[in-house]
């Protein structure tokens, strides 16, 4: 047993005053010492946070003793560290940010049906059933369920409009949806609903979920799961993995996400530590020459190891950098 654990949890339900809830909230996690990102607002609480074990079970137990969390399903990881560095309790107008203005609904009264891992996985195996990926691009392109559709988006705001612009393509089949923890599918497959489609269903408890059911074991999923905090990826299968991330230099296989070193870019993306050290960690040549690359800056190079390294990738250094 490891000394620590990271909880994951949401639920849809109202909260009448939810500025001071959340100042309440932030309390009692700092009497208790725990560490993470939790969101509140009118339409319920999604929050991912870290503790010793003791330090969980108490979380947990005090939330549940409010009876609009007496059910609330906490999805629990091992870990050897806090996977946060701070606390963090905010209201925000949505605990998951679609924003549907006059489409929005309450996903505690409108979502698609839920399926537990075997059925989850009777759906992948079902030619005529729809696998919708909700989460964004980067965190599919980590890993992701065989044959799901990858959306072109970089936000989950954006997938709404994604959906009206593809509908033609499976609006009269059977559709199901899954993302980290089962938060985003709840508000989108309700929507989905109110948009016509038939036979909607979505991965009760997410991913997550899935991989630490006893019966799948995560079978059918390829890659890492991406994850907010500081460990950013967790295995999911634990029969067959492959590995499905590419290098964002060369596409060799690689499951490393760092941020571009440019700190007006910021872009995270995966690559090996070897390219990271040959590419000075920046995603474009305009970020490799940036004045403030952080990565120049933390390992103290001199503009000649600068203009070494490019030449080592056939680029140059402009005389006015």
């Amino acid at each position: 047993m490891s000394d620590y654990r990271v909880l994951l949890y949401y639920k849809y339900v109202k909260i009448e005053d939810p500025e001071r809830f959340r100042d309440e909230h932030m309390k009692l996690c700092e009497d208790i010492g725990l560490k993470g990102r939790i969101l509140v607002s009118e339409e319920g609480i999604n929050g991912t946070c870290s503790g010793t074990v003791e330090q969980t079970d108490h979380y947990m137990e005090a939330v549940r003793s409010d009876e609009r969390f007496e059910d609330i399903y906490f999805k629990t990881d091992e870990a050897n560290e806090h996977a946060f560095k701070k606390m963090h309790v905010r209201y925000r107008p949505e605990i998951v940010s679609l924003k549907l203005g006059e489409e929005d609904h309450d996903a505690s009264e409108v979502t698609g049906k839920f399926l537990d891992p075997i059925e989850w996985k009777e759906a992948l195996e079902d030619e005529n059933t729809i696998v919708l990926d909700a989460r964004n691009d980067y965190e599919y392109d980590l890993g992701h369920f065989r044959g799901a559709v990858r959306p072109d988006i970089q936000s989950f705001r954006d997938l709404p409009e994604w959906i009206k612009e593809n509908k033609e393509k499976f609006m009269d089949k059977r559709v199901v949806t899954y993302c980290t923890g089962g938060i985003r599918c709840e508000k989108l497959t309700g929507w989905l609903m109110k948009e016509g489609f038939k036979d909607v269903g979505q991965l009760h408890g997410g991913i997550h979920h899935y991989g630490t059911d006893p019966e799948t074991q995560g079978e059918k999923w390829d890659g890492k799961m991406y994850v907010f905090d500081e460990r950013i990826s967790v295995d999911i299968n634990k029969i067959d993995k492959n590995v499905v991330a590419k290098d964002w230099y060369d596409g060799e296989p690689c499951e490393r996400y760092v941020n571009c070193a440019n700190p007006e870019c910021n872009r995270q993306y995966i690559t090996s530590e070897e390219n990271e050290h040959n590419y000075l960690r920046g995603c474009s040549h305009e970020c490799r020459i940036h004045p403030r690359n952080r990565y120049v800056e933390e390992h103290n190079l001199s503009r000649q190891d600068v203009v070494d390294r490019l030449e080592a990738i056939g680029e140059t250094l402009p005389e006015t950098v």
